[in-house]
């Protein structure tokens, strides 16, 4: 059975969030994507992995070494999905504000002042 992956799948995890981040300067090695992981080699090349079948990561061969290098512009689906979400709340928070104001400028106490 094959799962699909998305970029959501990609991001829940703090260690492909470390990968992303440090190969969004600009390509590197799989040897120098794990040096600063506290994780094995394997694991280092199955979460590239995941991150490849997200569209996050693009690997590249240069002679026997292959590189990584970010796709940056998969996250727009995680931008859009988030500002849908920012646009809902704020619109509540407004209207919760303006209830808020409406109350306290028809409360008793203000009406003795």
């Amino acid at each position: 059975m094959i799962t699909r992956r998305d970029v959501f799948q990609a991001i829940a995890d703090p260690t492909r969030r470390e990968i992303i981040q440090r190969i969004a300067g600009g390509p590197l090695n799989f040897n120098s994507v794990g040096e600063t992981l506290d994780i094995s080699r394997q694991a280092v090349a199955r979460h590239i992995q995941i991150l490849t079948e997200c569209g996050l990561v693009v690997i590249t061969r240069k002679g026997r070494e292959r590189f990584c290098e970010a796709r940056a512009e998969k996250l727009d689906e995680v931008t859009d999905w988030v500002i849908q979400f920012k646009k809902q709340w704020v619109t509540r928070f407004r209207k919760l504000d303006s209830y808020l104001d409406e109350l306290q400028t028809n409360s008793p106490d203000n009406e003795n002042k």
